[in-house]
């Protein structure tokens, strides 16, 4: 992967599974621990066939901002490339978008968050 084109994706939920990894991507991403500061997590139901199919699960997590410093969201953080970006764009549903974010590491990273 050229340097130039990698970026770091942050995920607190089920692009962590291997099966989701796999289907997606193609491979396993080697993950860092990391920490979303300023959100919290509940969970949404996922309707998409294809999503339900690779992930196995019904509810999913997600996150929203709340403002407040202290909150954060545990989860892993990966180097991608941008087609690889691209891809999980394609496996996440209008639940989420995906916006830049500050982790506690100081990475930018990607991130799905409520839409």
């Amino acid at each position: 992967m050229p340097e130039g084109r990698n970026v770091w994706l942050f995920s607190y939920g089920t692009l962590q599974l291997e099966n989701v990894q796999i289907e997606s991507f193609g491979r396993l991403l080697e993950a860092e621990a990391d920490a979303m500061p300023g959100y919290s997590q509940t969970m949404v139901e996922i309707t998409d066939p294809e999503v339900l199919r690779k992930s196995g699960q019904k509810f999913h997590p997600i996150v929203a901002a709340t403002g407040n410093p202290a909150d954060e969201v545990p989860g892993k953080v990966f180097r991608i490339t941008q087609a690889e970006l691209a891809a999980a764009d394609s496996y996440e549903v209008s639940d989420y978008k995906r916006v830049l974010v500050r982790l506690k590491s100081g990475k930018d990273a990607w991130v799905y968050v409520r839409a």
